[in-house]
């Protein structure tokens, strides 16, 4: 478990293994919706970043968001949204998820810089009134 992992959950007051996954599923997400210059240094940048991505892929644990999940994905109807699901469906709650989101903003802050980090802020439709 690295550092910055550690540092998320003691902030967001969750489990560090829950922490985790759902720091991977986020980075996985920016990494998939975010403009590809800015989210791949902003990854790079992050301790840890780039092995939770392919570890966790924005993907839910079993089933990965189920058949609901998976049709919201085809559709093109997950985006933001569909994260927040998969967050939930990882036991999550609203405040956690915002307070999770926050959290890793200002991690990515920390270690891309801020200027990289709010070119990836404003490449994702509806991510700026969550962070």
């Amino acid at each position: 478990m690295n550092e910055v992992v550690t540092q998320i959950a003691d902030r967001v007051g969750i489990a560090p293994d829950l922490a985790e996954k759902a720091l991977g599923m986020m980075l996985g997400f920016l990494q998939r919706e975010a403009d590809d210059g800015p989210v791949a240094k902003m990854i790079e940048a992050i301790p840890g970043g780039s092995d939770l991505v392919a570890q966790f892929n924005g993907e839910g644990g079993a089933g990965g968001g189920g058949l609901l999940g998976g049709l919201m994905s085809s559709l093109g109807g997950g985006g933001i949204m569909g994260l927040g699901q998969q967050l939930m469906g990882e036991g999550l709650g609203m405040g956690e998820i915002t307070s999770l989101a926050k959290e890793t903003i200002a991690v990515a802050k920390q270690y891309a810089g801020e200027e990289v980090v709010d070119q990836v802020v404003a490449s994702v439709p509806g991510l700026s009134q969550f962070v």
